[in-house]
C-alpha cells in the first residue's frame, strides 16, 4: 500500500480514487443496498395509504340496517326451498297446483330472474374477494383478534 499511496499521492487520494469507482460501479450495476432500501420505503408508504384508504368510520343506523337488509336474501332462498320441500309433503295437491303456475311463467322472465340472482351472489363474491386482503382485517369477523403479529407490531410502530 505504501507504493500505491506514493504513485498516487497520499491516503486522500486512495480514498478518493475507490469512491469515483464506486460511483462508476453504481453506473453499471445499481447498489443493492440502496434498491432494498427504495423497496422497502415505497412497501412502508403503500402499507400506510392502504391503511388510510381503508379507515372505516362508525356506522350509523341507516347502515345498519341496509347491512342486516343485505344479509337477508341467502337465508330467505335456502328456508324457502326448504319450506318449498315441506309443504310438497304436507299438501302435495296444492304443491302441484302451484308447480304449474310456475310452468306458466314465460322463459325471458325466468332468465331474468336468474341474471337477477346471479348477480346478486356473483357481486357479493366480488365485494369479499376485493376486500379479503385489506389491511386491518382477518376475514374473521370485525371484532376478531389479529391473526398477524408481524402487523400488529407494525401498527404499534407507526
Amino acid at each position: 500500500m505504501g507504493v500505491i499511496d506514493k504513485v498516487i499521492g497520499g491516503a486522500g487520494a486512495v480514498t478518493a480514487l475507490g469512491s469515483a469507482a464506486k460511483g462508476v460501479a453504481e453506473g453499471f450495476v445499481p447498489s443493492a443496498t440502496r434498491r432494498m432500501e427504495l423497496s422497502a420505503e415505497a412497501q412502508m408508504e403503500a402499507l400506510q395509504q392502504l391503511g388510510e384508504e381503508y379507515g372505516h368510520p362508525a356506522l350509523g343506523l341507516f347502515d345498519r340496517i341496509v347491512n342486516g337488509l343485505n344479509r337477508l336474501p341467502r337465508p330467505f332462498l335456502a328456508f324457502g326451498t326448504l319450506g318449498l320441500f315441506i309443504f310438497a309433503m304436507i299438501e302435495p295437491e296444492a304443491f302441484a297446483r302451484r308447480m304449474v303456475g310456475l310452468n306458466a311463467v314465460p322463459e325471458p322472465l325466468w332468465w331474468l330472474l336468474g341474471a337477477i340472482v346471479a348477480f346478486y351472489f356473483g357481486a357479493r363474491e366480488t365485494y369479499y374477494f376485493r376486500h379479503r386482503g385489506t389491511a386491518g382485517s382477518t376475514g374473521t369477523g370485525e371484532n376478531a383478534p389479529d391473526l398477524n403479529p408481524a402487523l400488529e407490531d407494525w401498527r404499534q410502530a407507526g
